[in-house]
């Protein structure tokens, strides 16, 4: 598990000083921070109070192993996943 912060209440906007762009933010950071994925392809936006994961990755696993990380900064039903592999 990666050490980024949770935000369990991110879709309240100023809550804790952490709006949509600080949580996307964190998700981008933990993203490209683990070592067993390659993020440079994926893009990271927000949609109200969840999380948007698009663009491609390289390995069988990857789409899922991104979600899990999203999930694990915004929670669980908050990542919406486009991502494709290549």
């Amino acid at each position: 598990m990666i050490g980024f912060p949770v935000f369990p209440d991110h879709d309240e906007p100023g809550r804790q000083g952490h709006g949509e762009a600080a949580t996307r933010a964190s998700v981008e950071s933990a993203l490209h921070a683990a070592g067993d994925l390659d993020a440079r392809e994926i893009i990271v936006s927000t949609l109200g109070a969840d999380i948007v994961l698009e663009g491609f990755v390289r390995r069988h696993g990857d789409v899922e192993r991104s979600a899990e990380i999203a999930e694990s900064i915004v929670g669980r039903g908050h990542v919406h996943n486009r991502l494709l592999r290549r």
